[in-house]
């Protein structure tokens, strides 16, 4: 295995020399950072390993400092670069060394080296990109590999046949982003942010890494468990598999502290063998579900063999869990995790750092928002129109906090109506037929990526109308993509029956515009109980909240009046409820905590003891 620090020195210096201070400011701007800001550097850039659902003992990491630069979208590669940009931070963010914006008539371009370590001779090179906004042509020694679209999904190509033997190997991407003036999903980003809408996110923004693999490997696998049968059904994806290759399952008692990256230890409670390309169902001796509490993980160990010979191996873990529409005692319909109703209450998650946009400074930075949401009190996150990096779901696999993996929007809702209160009350964004389509893409290819992490629990298509189109079809083609969570149409308006879930959005105070027996109902935003904290904000003016306090006292007391309230809708039958908002972003100031995540606005137990008290109400 190459020493990770030696494959970080290797992947930045063979074409961009010695990193300088002097000659690259880092970071760039001159905006709050949080205290992690200091860490990072070009040789400790996210040096985790970034797939920690399926792990294999060799790979390395080209994070580092690559070349740079940007031009015209219509022009060719550069003859020079324009500088040095620290992958994976976007372009535009700090902690990139760049700062600058990319508009849709630009393309962002890169260039590495790297060196294939000799130990890999005879292995197919993969070259991982886990994510990259929004349209990445990828070019291996001046042979184009392959290009992808669309930001949120991690995407890979097989470079070996363009590879020079022993030489070093040039990576150059051409990178456009039309953001908010195309169809294509971006969330909260916008080329000119203000209000609720945010700084634009362009080219690499998660982890860029190298990875050997047989003729004949896992490509993926998804694990679906059956608490009701104590079994679990594991479908794997092989490549290059040939007739007569044989895969093997194998189940290991794990633990809260279970770390793939270590490996599964002891002997399996379980193993089965079957030809590749077959399903494998795996019975769980001694059951053990996963939940908030007691979010227990299991070790999953997949082997693939080929007559009689070991050619691929990857370590991963599965939980047991089940998430369902239950009835409580009173007739309400519920959210039932484990076939037993259990309110889940989170905060409105946006995912967003002062200092690395889209992308956490460091490994423990992306893990301190989930650390914090747990010592709160929540059980539950939603994931707003953002996807996260890996290692964020394999955290809150760990820290047990169930996810509402919202879909990135495609629009605002300016030329639709929004609808908040009665069924029918809304219209559909005018989506062109290309726009559904790369929607339909890219939406596939986020659950497909994400699903096998147990954590995630509801699937949320569209959001407060915005870009929301063709509602049933889109629930349709969710539900089969995955079946095994929930579906919450359409949270916060253009409300139409289907899907599991009726979601209603309400600021300040929590209140219920509309109820459905038929289906769950929810509360999917409230709160947003501002609070300025100087010399902890993003800019000087224009800061806003729902409503706006002084101090840390008067947040939290009014965040108390607000779970009186909540608890009585939860006696008429309200079933989960989504605060606004985990941190402040940008120039909203209705964080939990400050932007920079150096100051808590809430007393901290007393916020602790409140959130236990609302989600124990439901009984």
């Amino acid at each position: 295995m190459i020493n990770l620090k030696q494959s970080l020195m290797i992947a930045v210096s063979l074409c961009l020399g010695t990193f300088s201070f002097a000659g690259n400011p880092h970071p760039a701007g001159n905006r709050i950072r949080t205290q992690w800001a200091d860490e990072v550097s070009p040789t400790n850039s996210h040096p985790e390993y970034p797939r920690p659902q399926m792990v294999r003992k060799d790979w390395m990491s080209l994070n580092g400092l690559w070349n740079y630069s940007i031009l015209p979208k219509k022009s060719g590669k550069p003859s020079a670069y324009d500088g040095r940009i620290l992958v994976p931070f976007a372009v535009e963010s700090s902690l990139s060394g760049v700062c600058r914006k990319v508009g849709d008539n630009d393309a962002l371009w890169y260039e590495t080296c790297f060196k294939v370590p000799s130990g890999w001779n005879g292995k197919r090179l993969r070259l991982n990109f886990e994510a990259v906004d929004w349209k990445a042509e990828v070019y291996v020694n001046d042979v184009l590999v392959g290009i992808h679209t669309g930001g949120y999904a991690p995407f890979s190509f097989d470079i070996t046949s363009v590879l020079k033997k022993g030489k070093e190997q040039k990576l150059v991407l051409k990178v456009t982003d039309a953001t908010n003036h195309s169809f294509q999903p971006h969330g909260k980003q916008v080329l000119d942010p203000n209000g609720i809408w945010y700084t634009a996110v362009t080219g690499i923004w998660q982890s860029v890494w190298l990875e050997p693999v047989s003729q004949g490997s896992v490509r993926s696998y998804y694990a679906v468990s059956d608490i009701d049968s104590d079994r679990m059904d594991i479908m794997i994806d092989e490549d290059d598999a040939k007739d007569g290759d044989i895969v093997q399952v194998e189940l290991f008692e794990g633990g809260i502290g279970y770390s793939p990256e270590m490996g599964p230890e002891g002997m399996p409670i379980a193993r089965l063998k079957a030809v590749c390309g077959s399903p494998v169902s795996l019975t769980v001796p001694g059951m053990h579900v996963w939940s908030p509490d007691d979010p227990y993980l299991y070790g999953l160990r997949i082997s693939i063999f080929r007559n009689g010979k070991l050619i691929d191996r990857v370590n991963g873990y599965a939980a047991m869990r089940k998430i369902s529409v239950v009835k409580d005692s009173l007739g309400h319909t519920r959210i039932g995790l484990n076939n037993r109703p259990l309110f889940q209450l989170g905060p409105l998650d946006q995912g967003w750092w002062p200092d690395g946009l889209y992308t956490a400074p460091t490994d423990e930075a992306l893990k301190y928002d989930l650390v914090k949401t747990r010592d709160f009190g929540y059980n539950m996150i939603r994931k707003h129109v953002k996807v996260e990096p890996s290692r964020w779901y394999f955290y809150c696999d760990q820290l047990g906090l169930m996810v509402w993996q919202d879909m990135p929007s495609i629009a605002d809702n300016s030329k639709n109506k929004w609808g908040t209160s009665h069924y029918g009350e809304g219209t559909d964004y005018p989506v062109s037929d290309a726009g559904k389509a790369n929607y339909y893409k890219e939406w596939g290819e986020i659950i497909n990526a994400r699903k096998f992490f147990q954590c995630i629990v509801v699937w949320v298509p569209f959001n407060e109308a915005w870009g929301q189109f063709d509602t049933r079809k889109v629930v349709d083609f969710t539900r089969k993509q995955d079946g095994t969570r929930l579906i919450d149409p359409a949270s916060g308006g253009n409300y139409e029956e289907c899907g599991d879930i009726v979601d209603i959005h309400h600021y300040p105070e929590p209140k219920m515009l509309l109820w459905n027996e038929g289906y769950v109902n929810v509360l999917g935003e409230f709160g947003g109980i501002g609070l300025p904290v100087e010399g902890h904000l993003w800019q000087s003016d224009k800061n806003w909240g729902y409503v706006k306090y002084q101090s840390g006292k008067e947040v939290t007391d009014k965040y108390e009046s607000f779970a009186d309230m909540l608890i009585g809708l939860i006696d008429e039958g309200c079933s989960a409820a989504v605060y606004t908002q985990t941190t402040d972003v940008e120039g909203e100031v209705n964080g939990l905590m400050t932007y920079d995540r150096k100051v808590t606005k809430q007393d901290e137990s007393r916020l602790r003891s409140i959130n236990k008290r609302i989600i124990g109400s439901l009984k």
